[in-house]
């Protein structure tokens, strides 16, 4: 069967060839969720085998659904293929064919069995660990003992982890350059993505209580948190406002309670609704899946299952009610509605985490490298006997205070940035202005000046004490601020009459990866 490439999944294929003939290590291929991974595999797969049929393939994944989707998509484009699959979820152990479609938790003991193997291709390649002790390093290690010559091929949306950074750079990384790469913001002006669109929120989930292990929220917390009828109401009230027009829903929650008690909540408002959490058994999930996209469930609701693999093409809204420190959770989250379907204009992405300001739009996320901070450490003082502790800390270590569990918020106004890149600024309403000194080691200080939004700020910083251009662009921010008033030499000397200053109505910002820029201001 003939199967058309798009012009950058020919790239994609022929960036793996250009880059084998001048390296030696092990790339990776990073094209966007529902950018078609599948078929550039299955295409590059039928080119080797056909070019050099002696060769051996393994597709290793820990996916059950992507090893029949990957399998399946390689038959449709080459029929014939001497392709089969070993999973035990799936009930197949075609150990020996020449092709292979493995799941990394069944086949990570069976090296001698596998034996020579000359190319791997590792899909959803963010989701390996860095350490040294995993099932896929024990797995390539003892394939590369057979053939030193192993060549390993990384397929992934997100080239980064929350734990390591990304996945080509530091210690013990088992890839080593980035061969290809496609942005979501191209695939979607070049038509072969469902664009993304946000909406303001009016309930925003508050955090700021809630602890963080290993770089992400604390689960437990987290769902404590945000699992209160009253948000969830909030929340319902304004899926239903926005999801009228909808027909196909899918909302992230903050753990296994939180996903049945909106779902409750949605079917409390006549919406056909279900929900697949881990412990679902294997047939009701397919169901269930079967009946969403057949239209027949409006709804599902899920904690932490649907982010990979899951492939709903009608999704055209998508609720973020799950809060996340990871870029690439985050990316996935969002990934799920850009499958392009007939009827569908675009896919809707109601934030209601402040996932799109805690990092960026998908498409220009610039995610943090391990073990480096950024910005001053959360703390809050003990009531009782005044020490400073950090936020997470539920038990004073000074005098046994127990700090109360966080409480909920709900905002009137939140974030209104984009889920993808905008190449105009945003116009962002500004409910209030607040003023800091700022100090960097080896740097005259500056005047930080945060603008909010609601719980959220964009951030921007004046030079007063610089030289050169940074004092004469501080002048004149000065001078619109405050004619009249002597601009200040020193920062402190601003703070002083920070009161005096006039506060804009709106400001216009523009993303910059993480963070944003603020471009313009409009006052009253």
């Amino acid at each position: 069967m003939s199967l058309s490439l798009r012009y950058y999944q020919s790239a994609a294929i022929q960036g793996i060839y250009a880059y084998f003939e001048g390296h030696a290590g092990n790339p990776l291929i990073c094209i966007p969720t529902a950018g078609g991974k599948s078929l550039v595999m299955a295409s590059f797969v039928e080119g080797v085998l056909k070019a050099w049929p002696d060769q051996r393939i393994l597709i290793v994944t820990h996916v059950r659904e992507l090893i029949e989707q990957n399998h399946a998509e390689l038959k449709r484009l080459w029929p014939e293929a001497p392709a089969g699959i070993y999973s035990a979820g799936l009930k197949q152990r075609d150990l020996g064919a020449r092709i292979l479609f493995a799941g990394i938790q069944s086949i990570h003991r069976k090296v001698p069995e596998v034996g020579h193997c000359d190319l791997v291709l590792i899909d959803e390649a963010h989701l390996i660990p860095r350490a040294s002790n995993t099932m896929y390093r024990r797995f390539l290690d003892g394939l590369k003992c057979q053939n030193p010559l192993l060549k390993v091929i990384g397929f992934t949306a997100t080239p980064f982890r929350l734990d390591s950074g990304r996945l080509h750079e530091g210690k013990d990384a088992i890839f080593t350059d980035i061969a290809f790469e496609v942005s979501v913001r191209e695939l979607i002006d070049a038509g072969f993505l469902a664009p993304l669109v946000s909406k303001r929120m009016a309930t925003q989930l508050d955090v700021s209580g809630v602890g963080t292990r290993a770089g992400e929220f604390i689960a437990r917390e987290l769902e404590a948190a945000i699992d209160q009828d009253a948000i969830t109401a909030s929340a319902v009230e304004e899926i239903l406002a926005y999801g009228h027009d909808r027909k196909s829903w899918l909302v992230f929650c903050a753990g296994v309670d939180h996903a049945f008690h909106v779902r409750d909540a949605l079917r409390a408002k006549g919406i056909a609704c279900a929900t697949i959490v881990g412990d679902t058994p294997g047939p009701e999930r397919e169901a269930i899946i079967a009946a969403f996209k057949a239209g027949q469930i409006r709804c599902l609701t899920n904690a932490n299952v649907l982010t990979t693999g899951f492939n709903a093409p009608g999704v055209d809204l998508i609720a973020m009610l799950r809060p996340t420190q990871s870029a690439g959770l985050y990316v996935q989250i969002v990934g799920r509605g850009c499958r392009l379907a007939p009827g569908k204009t675009n896919c809707l992405v109601l934030d209601f985490a402040g996932n799109i300001a805690r990092h960026g739009p998908i498409d220009a996320i610039r995610p943090k490298r391990p073990g480096k901070g950024e910005g001053e450490a959360p703390v809050k003082d003990c009531p009782a006997c005044q020490s400073i502790v950090h936020a997470s800390v539920r038990t004073c270590p000074d005098c046994g205070h127990v700090f109360p569990p966080p409480a909920p918020k709900l905002e009137a106004k939140a974030s209104t940035l984009e889920v993808v890149s905008n190449p105009k600024p945003q116009w962002i309403e500004v409910s209030r202005v607040s003023y800091a000194r700022h100090d960097k080691p080896g740097k005259p200080p500056s005047l930080r000046v945060d603008y909010w939004s609601g719980l959220t700020h964009h951030s921007e910083w004046v030079c007063l004490e610089h030289p050169g251009y940074a004092r004469q662009k501080a002048v004149a921010w000065w001078m619109r601020r405050a004619p009249g008033l002597p601009v200040p030499g020193k920062v402190d000397e601003a703070l002083q009459h920070a009161d005096r200053l006039q506060c804009p109505s709106q400001i216009a910002v523009r993303a910059q990866g993480r963070y944003t820029q603020v471009v313009g201001v409009r006052f009253p």
